[in-house]
């Protein structure tokens, strides 16, 4: 699936299609986006010290001052697209989470 191909909702941006694996991590490796298991070869491939999407991964663009305090007063929610990307690995023998890891270009 191409980026055009790819609608990115109104208030999110196309963040990245890639996390590091931290320092030392060895299979097993999960992968979890917004707390789903996703599927190695469909939704991701593991690189030397990486995983790649098949697609982008979505974060809420940064709020503008007026949006923000209209949110604090209650006036406004804010219902875009934020998804967090987790891992769970194996370091040295012991299995390991980690959360809403950075996603890189």
């Amino acid at each position: 699936m191409s980026e055009q191909e790819f609608e990115v909702p109104k208030g999110s941006v196309a963040a990245g299609r890639r996390v590091r694996l931290p320092r030392g991590a060895t299979p097993p490796i999960r992968v979890y986006v917004n707390g789903v298991e996703q599927t190695v070869g469909e939704d991701y491939r593991l690189g030397a010290n990486e995983v790649v999407f098949s697609r982008p991964i979505l974060k809420e663009e940064k709020l503008s001052g007026v949006r923000w305090l209209s949110m604090l007063v209650g006036v406004a929610g804010t219902y875009r697209k934020h998804e967090t990307v987790d891992l769970e690995y194996t370091l040295r023998g012991e299995t390991k989470l980690a959360s809403d890891l950075e996603v890189l270009p």
